[in-house]
Order: structure tokens, then C-alpha cells, then sequence
């Protein structure tokens, strides 16, 4: 049965968000008023289902622009690209960022993830919620992680509107003409490139108290300036960094500076090379995925450049949700053209001519820095029809995530570009033969495209003699909690977890340390001289995943961080696998239980526990459900946390 919004009409400025994307509507099948030619043969439908993948950015435009999707409104986009309004209905509530019920125009997002709810996000909110009353206009939400970590407790404040100023631009990118709301195409065909002015401002308040949060939420004109990105980079200056050496020396929204920096020396000689060499280069400097899921760089670039069928996809995932990881914000605001010669250099290598950049929505200042790199290099003949006069075209395309923590797996990724749920879809195929639009397509994180310039820069023997025999070159590693110097470090694989906590400043009283993020695991103070490599944390019975390193001293009670865990992969699991959308729930009751239970007394559920962790692992479509025990189950064998 299919779901209908009877005679909901979108109102004018519903209306007027939608065609600024899509452009007008071409007959009253679309939404237009009704001509005779209309009475006597459909039109447009075939072009409207090819543009599907429009979805998500009509959806962004109606929130942006109005601050929630009311039925009339998603009726419209329905109408607009012939999709079915139970399946748009299904899209729209998979993200967290939107509603489908009347919401004030701003909306205040607090974070309670685990860095936050250490440093008194749950205080944070309760005393800005008594201030913000429903008068206020202001909506407050609790949210997962922002990304924010190392300014531990967070805030985001979104703004719908028109006339709202964007508040995080920088000068530079405002002389432009682009803001945080241009990553939609915005040409009038639904397939445009270039930017737009923003419809919604933004303000970060980290670290947040209520006073600055209040503010930010009632007054834009007070929200605190975001501090630069090398902030968050304590080794900043220092002349070893090979990844980040750029951040705090170059400025991010100027090509020529990247340039005067060591920028597009990569991509000259990736055309000198040819793409062959450059994916052998890659390969022999053993570069391999630095989501976590550490696959080899060079064999899934082979195997999508050897694929017959064409066109290739490009797609880079910046949606990093995981909480904890907040280094890919770092590269995007720090050094935003560095992701952009990369990808340039990975489509190269793999056949491809397009690229999307999949980035969190909840990224406001890199989202206003990568539109702002895309646009110079577009101009600058760096990107578009002939990159470098070499005859090779490449282009980006920006696409907002809404909040989805799913969104992270790449194959969830390629149904929510595509206009879908962001699910995960059964393989084989592997996205190298049928990826984004069925077509063979490569897929890597941030800090593994970034990764690709040094390897061409100073040949892969040089590369793979940094850090350890199997697991090769400089890692970011992502420290918060209970540190004096938290950010985002960069370290050869190799080092140990004491000496990473050394140069962060660990304070007295250590209790646990996580690694690997909420799909991790914790260890404990005497565990410091782990290796932080691949092989050194599998042997240890741990992960290092995307590179979470988050401490805890003994003030944070360890059963409220294990059921704010339990909590998040509640929440973000799809629902698509039983044993996920089960499992997660029982676990997270089973937590609840046993929240003030010691011994015996909890013996019992903690052995339930065990049974549904072991049929998560084994029996969940994707990783969420796979690793959501992980945490949980090394707090309780490591640390004891209910002895």
C-alpha cells in the first residue's frame, strides 16, 4: 500500500526551494499550472526518475529554507522527480537533521556523545533547556557526536531562512559568492555545479557553556567566532608532519598559498606517471584505508580502473560519524584544496570523471571551505573539462549527509547519494564492479586520498619507510577526554599509546582508555605500550579503527559511558538486519538493568549481554551491527565495569 498526503499543498516558499534546485517545472505532471498539452500526454516522467539522486539535496533545501518538511512540501518533490511518497516519506525520516513535523527555524543540536557527556554535556542541556522555554522560538535537540571532541562540551546551531546570515563564512569565502548552503547544485537543472548563497546560517559553540549556547541559539550577531583549524592541531609548526604540515601555515581558502606550499606538484606527476604507474606507486608504498577498515589502496583502485564497464565513480566519504573521529574536519577546514588534488588524483588513476564528496552535514565551515576550494579550482583549470591541459576531465560534486551514523558504510553511502535509505546492501557485487549507480566505482575516506599526495611527492620507497614493515606511513590519531592537550595527532605507525599520551598531557587518575571509538574497544592504564598499528592493536584484542584515542579518569562513571554507547547504536542502527534492530534494543535494556548492579546480582543479564553481542557479530548485515558489542564486551572482560 502506498502513502498518500491527500490535498496537502506546498506553500510559495516551499515551492520556491525546490525549483531553485531542480528549476521550474516544466508541466503540471511536475507541479506546474495545468495547459492544454498537458490533457493529452504525460511529459517528463523519464527525466525525472533519472534525476532520483536529487532527493536528499530537494530535502536539504526544504529545511534549509523553511527549517522542517511538511507534507504539501515533500508532495512537491515527489511530483517534481517521480518518486513515491512512501519511499520519500521513508527517506526523509532516516535523518536525523530533518522533521517531518513543524519545528521553530532554529534548532539548537547539543552534543551527548561520550567526549561531551565526560566534560558535563547532560548538565549543559538540562540548564539550557529550562532557559530556552517554548517561547524562546528556539528548538533544543540532544545529539550524537558533532565532531567537536577536543572542545569538549559542543553545540550547533542551525538557522532556516532566507534572509539568515551565515555566520561561520570566512571573508575570503564570502567574496566568492558561496557559503555553507551552496553544496547543492544550484543552476536550475538539477545537475549544476556551482554555488549558491546560503539559506541557513550556522554557529558552533565549543567549548559550549549555557550562556554561549543561549546566545548562539537567540542572538546570531553573539555567537562566538570558531577558533582556526590549527587549534585542534597541537603539533602544529613542528617540521616532521608530513600530513599536516600545511595547517596553521598556509591559508585554507587560497590556491595560490596551497600552491607556494608544495600544492599540484602530486597531480603533475600522476600525469607524468600515467594512471598505471600511480596505482602501482600507491601500491608499492602500501597505503592501506584509514576508516578502519584497513583495506589495501592500490588493489581497489586496480580492481575499479580494470573494470569494462563505464562510467567510473569517484566517491570520497567525509562522513565521519564515529564518535571520537574528528580528524577529516581538521584536513577539510585546515587544508581543504589537499582533498581536492587528491580525489583528482585517485579519479586519474581509476577511469573516473566524476567525483562526489560525501560530507556530514553537521560540518558547517568545511562545507563553506571545500564549495569555496572547488569553485578556484574549477576556475583556475584545475578541475572541469581539461585538468592541467592534459586532455583528462574531472569534476565535483558536494553532497550533504543529514546525519546518519549508517551513512559511514559505503555501500549505505551510495543508496542515500542515490535518493534511498541509507542502508547497506548485501555483497558481493563489491562497489569496484556496481558501486554509486551501479557502476564500478572506488570509495575512500579523507585521510586515506590525503595520504596518496606524499606517496607521488616523495616516491612510495620513502613512504613505506615511515612507520612499520605491514602497516606503512604517518597516521592521524584523533585524542579528547581527560587530556591536557587534546586534537588531532600525527604520528608514524609504530608508536605506542603511551607516547601518544605522553604529548597530549594524560592527567592523573587514568581509569580506561578507548580506542577505536564507540565500534572499539577500551584498555586499561597498563596497556600503554600497545603499538598503535593494525597488527599490534589485533594482538593486543583490541582496534585501532579510524584512529580514536579517548581517555577517561576515574571522575566518569564507566556504566553511563557503556549505556551511552549502547544508546547510540540504537539509535543509529538502520533497522534493515533483525539481529541489529534487535539486538541493539535488548542491549541497550540489558545495560539499563544493570546500571547500579554489581556481582551476582548482575550475572545474569551481563550473560544475555554476551548472547546478543555474539549474535550481533555474527549475523548483522554490516559493521554497525558487528561492532556494536565490542565496547561494551572489552569494558566488562578488561575493566571489570560490573565486578
Amino acid at each position: 500500500m502506498d502513502l498518500r498526503f491527500g490535498d496537502s499543498k506546498p506553500t510559495d516558499e516551499e515551492r520556491a526551494a525546490v525549483d531553485a534546485l531542480l528549476g521550474p517545472p516544466e508541466s503540471s505532471w511536475e507541479g506546474a499550472d495545468r495547459s492544454d498539452a498537458d490533457l493529452r500526454w504525460a511529459r517528463g516522467g523519464r527525466e525525472a526518475r533519472d534525476r532520483r539522486d536529487q532527493l536528499l539535496p530537494a530535502l536539504h533545501a526544504l529545511n534549509d529554507r523553511v527549517g522542517w518538511i511538511s507534507e504539501g512540501a515533500l508532495d512537491y518533490v515527489c511530483r517534481r522527480l517521480t518518486v513515491p511518497p512512501a519511499e520519500a516519506y521513508g527517506v526523509a525520516t532516516f535523518y536525523a537533521m530533518f522533521s517531518v513535523r513543524p519545528r521553530p527555524a532554529t534548532v539548537l543540536h547539543v552534543c551527548t556523545d561520550l567526549a561531551c557527556t565526560a566534560a558535563g554535556a547532560s548538565e549543559l542541556c538540562a540548564t539550557v533547556e529550562t532557559r530556552l522555554g517554548p517561547e524562546s522560538g528556539v528548538k533544543v535537540e540532544r545529539s550524537p557526536c558533532l565532531g567537536l571532541c577536543e572542545r569538549a562540551p559542543a553545540c550547533l546551531v542551525i538557522r532556516a531562512g532566507e534572509s539568515a546570515r551565515p555566520a561561520l563564512e570566512d571573508e575570503a569565502v564570502r567574496a566568492e559568492g558561496v557559503g555553507p548552503g551552496a553544496a547543492a547544485p544550484g543552476d536550475g537543472n538539477g545537475k549544476g555545479r556551482r554555488g549558491r548563497k546560503a539559506l541557513h546560517a550556522t554557529a558552533v559553540c565549543a567549548p559550549a557553556t549555557p550562556d554561549q549556547a543561549v546566545a548562539a541559539a537567540t542572538a546570531p550577531e553573539s555567537a562566538p567566532t570558531e577558533p582556526a583549524p590549527e587549534t585542534a592541531v597541537p603539533q602544529t609548526g613542528t617540521p616532521t608532519l608530513t600530513l599536516l604540515h600545511r595547517i596553521g601555515t598556509a591559508d585554507p581558502t587560497s590556491l595560490d598559498d596551497y600552491r607556494a606550499h608544495g600544492g599540484y606538484t602530486a597531480l603533475r606527476r600522476a600525469f607524468a606517471l600515467g594512471p598505471a604507474a600511480v596505482i602501482r606507486e600507491v601500491t608499492d608504498a602500501g597505503l592501506v584505508g584509514r576508516g578502519g577498515a584497513a583495506f589495501p589502496t592500490g588493489r581497489k583502485w586496480q580492481a575499479t580502473a580494470a573494470q569494462p564497464d563505464h562510467p567510473h565513480y569517484l566517491v570520497c566519504n567525509a562522513d565521519e560519524s564515529e564518535p571520537g573521529t574528528f580528524k577529516d574536519r581538521v584536513l577539510m577546514e585546515g587544508d581543504p584544496y589537499a582533498l581536492v588534488e587528491a580525489m583528482t588524483i585517485a579519479a586519474y588513476a581509476t577511469g573516473a570523471h566524476q567525483g562526489y564528496l560525501y560530507l556530514r552535514g553537521e560540518y558547517p565551515r568545511a562545507l563553506a571551505r571545500l564549495t569555496h576550494a572547488i569553485e578556484q579550482a574549477r576556475t583556475r583549470g584545475l578541475l572541469g573539462d581539461d585538468v592541467l591541459g592534459q586532455g583528462y576531465a574531472f569534476d565535483i560534486e558536494i553532497r550533504r549527509g543529514a546525519g546518519a551514523y549508517i551513512c559511514g558504510e559505503e555501500t549505505a553511502l551510495f543508496n542515500s547519494i542515490e535518493g534511498h535509505r541509507g542502508e547497506p546492501r548485501s555483497k558481493p557485487p563489491f562497489p569496484v564492479e556496481k558501486g554509486l549507480f551501479g557502476k564500478p566505482t572506488v570509495e575512500n575516506n579523507v585521510e586515506t586520498l590525503v595520504n596518496v599526495l606524499p606517496i607521488l611527492t616523495m616516491g612510495a620507497e620513502a613512504y613505506a619507510a615511515i612507520g612499520t614493515p605491514t602497516s606503512t606511513g604517518p597516521k592521524l590519531f584523533c585524542v579528547s577526554g581527560s587530556v591536557a592537550r587534546p586534537g588531532v595527532y600525527e604520528l608514524p605507525f609504530g608508536a605506542t599509546l603511551g607516547e601518544l599520551l605522553t604529548l597530549a598531557g594524560v592527567r592523573d587518575n587514568l581509569r580506561a582508555v578507548l580506542l577505536g571509538g564507540a565500534a572499539g574497544g577500551f584498555v586499561r592504564p597498563d596497556e600503554l605500550d600497545i603499538p598503535l598499528t593494525f597488527e599490534g592493536t589485533r594482538e593486543a584484542g583490541t582496534t585501532l579503527g579510524s584512529g580514536v584515542v579517548m581517555t577517561f579518569d576515574d571522575a566518569v562513571p564507566l556504566p553511563r559511558l557503556l549505556l551511552r554507547i549502547a544508546e547510540f547504536f540504537r539509535d543509529e542502527s538502520c533497522g534493515q538486519c533483525v539481529p541489529c534492530r534487535v539486538g541493539t534494543v535488548r542491549q541497550e535494556e540489558a545495560l539499563h538493568r544493570i546500571a547500579d548492579r554489581t556481582g551476582a546480582a548482575a550475572a545474569d543479564d551481563i550473560a544475555l549481554l554476551r548472547e546478543v553481542g555474539r549474535a550481533m557479530r555474527d549475523a548483522s548485515i554490516c559493521g554497525l551491527g558487528q561492532t556494536a558489542w565490542n565496547a561494551v564486551e572489552s569494558a566488562i572482560d578488561r575493566l571489570g565495569a560490573y565486578e
